[in-house]
């Protein structure tokens, strides 16, 4: 016999509310042109949170002034009234993938390898 519930849900189970509460969705999208800068900005960004800092704090503060959420003071959300600008992410190095392929491989050289 299972151990869990019809269709293998668990007997018992209570779901917990969020942390946050529960704030309503923004149905009429006043708050869409921000949340739209704030994706483009991590698409360019490469999904780096860091750098996008001040849109998601824009967004956050949209949303607290439409009552889309409930006030909160920012600082308890990470941000500080100062935030100085996300300094530009460095660029990431490009590995060649057929580097190994080109130059050879030996399983454990890399441990005699000098490192400055």
């Amino acid at each position: 016999m299972s151990a869990g519930g019809a269709f293998g849900g668990a007997r018992g189970f209570q779901p917990r509310p969020p942390e946050k509460g529960v704030f309503p969705l923004d149905h009429f999208g006043e708050c869409k042109s921000i949340k739209e800068q704030y994706l483009e900005c991590l698409k360019q960004h490469g999904q780096d949170t860091e750098a996008c800092r001040d849109v998601a704090k824009a967004y956050l503060k949209c949303r607290m002034d439409r009552n889309l959420m409930a006030k909160q003071d920012l600082r308890d959300l990470g941000f500080a009234e100062g935030d100085a600008p996300a300094p530009a992410p460095q660029p990431k190095e490009k590995k060649d993938k057929r580097r190994l392929e080109s130059e050879g491989y030996l399983a454990g050289m890399k441990r005699f390898e000098d490192d400055p």
